[in-house]
């Protein structure tokens, strides 16, 4: 876990600093996979990540469950880069951006035109 706060901490520097402070006050949690109740509602086992809440753009305008938070499966991420600690720690920082983009409003079509796919 520490090595995957590391990129994120990383990822954020990259950031321009408006969309750095905004995303700084995004919560990011580490689990291993996607726990039952995500499953349960659809969250695929061998997702790796994945934004929840109210994104940026739409603040204060729904009453939603949980608050924006972005979630990094680990075990899903390592598996993904082949236990390759270099492909680990650079599909961190992707995965973490992708989701990023969804809190600040982007959908996937933007994400792919922007290179965070």
């Amino acid at each position: 876990m520490r090595t995957a706060d590391v990129e994120v901490r990383r990822s954020l520097q990259s950031l321009p600093a408006e969309l750095r402070q905004a995303s700084e006050e995004t919560p990011c949690v580490y689990e291993p996979h996607p726990n039952p109740e995500l499953q349960a509602e659809g969250v695929e086992r061998d997702i790796l990540g994945l934004f929840v809440g109210e994104a940026f753009p739409d603040s204060g305008q729904e009453q939603l469950p949980l608050p924006p938070q972005i979630f990094l499966f680990l075990e899903n991420i390592w598996d993904y880069a082949d236990h390759n600690m270099e492909n680990y720690r650079q599909e961190v920082g992707i995965t973490y951006l992708h989701e990023l983009g969804h809190y600040l409003g982007l959908d996937e079509e933007e994400l792919e035109k922007r290179g965070m796919d």
